[in-house]
């Protein structure tokens, strides 16, 4: 079967999608897939993201597309950044006849690429992202039915933003735990001490916080040193804590 006889598949409900995969990543990669399946010609999907103030390819489906979402970035220009940055969508007929965006039309098409489009994600927000489609016929969109693919792209929207939600909330969780096994060793150590030299628990904390400065060690290794020096093994909290 060629790219022609392709079967064009119904946009998926992108809430179901992110409820069926398991992490942030796994949606995007199911949607670059999913959207790739509603153009016959498509061969090439990227999922551009803005992160930290710059431009990524979270999720990709066909070998292409991650090639030129990154030509684009690096000259800081490209129909993909143009549909993120503006909100509108970014059509690209035919990339031998096309004079925007410097040198990066001429590179598409010798790489495969003789038309594109490009549809904003979460426009005017800190997700801010497109969703890139790539073929290597000109003309390869402007006759193709779009109404799924632009409803794909409406639903990503909302569902990016709420899958960011949940990452966010995740490394929040992580970060409180990593915490809370800390203290853990901290309080420990604290317990340590105030057996030692007889003192309150603020005196005890405030020798093992002179003691990390004096050291340049931070209390939490100081205090997991003093544990493992006592029992003969460090505390679990602490063994698995990477090399700084």
């Amino acid at each position: 079967m060629n790219m022609t006889d392709r079967p064009v598949a119904e946009a998926p409900d992108t809430t179901a999608l992110l409820l069926e995969t398991e992490s942030l990543d796994d949606f995007l990669q199911a949607l670059a897939r999913s959207a790739l399946a509603l153009v016959a010609e498509a061969d090439g999907c990227g999922i551009t993201v803005q992160r930290q103030g710059r431009p990524v390819t979270v999720s990709s489906a066909g070998a292409i597309a991650t090639k030129l979402d990154e030509a684009q970035y690096g000259q800081d220009d490209g129909p993909c950044l143009q549909a993120m940055r503006t909100g509108l969508e970014v059509s690209v007929p035919d990339t031998l006849r096309e004079s925007r965006w410097a040198d990066y039309p001429a590179y598409a098409a010798v790489c495969g690429a003789r038309s594109s489009l490009s549809l904003p994600i979460a426009p005017h927000s800190h997700t801010a992202g497109a969703l890139n489609l790539y073929a290597p016929v000109p003309g390869a969109f402007e006759n193709a039915d779009l109404t799924a693919l632009r409803l794909l792209t409406a639903q990503a929207t909302g569902a990016i933003a709420l899958a960011q939600r949940i990452a966010d909330t995740e490394e929040f969780a992580a970060d409180l735990e990593a915490a809370l096994r800390s203290r853990t060793v901290i309080d420990q150590a604290i317990g340590v001490v105030i057996g030692q030299q007889r003192c309150t628990p603020e005196k005890a904390f405030e020798v093992l916080r002179t003691a990390s400065q004096h050291r340049n060690v931070k209390l939490r290794d100081l205090c997991a040193e003093l544990i493992a020096s006592i029992t003969g093994e460090a505390p679990p909290e602490a063994r698995f804590q990477p090399r700084s």
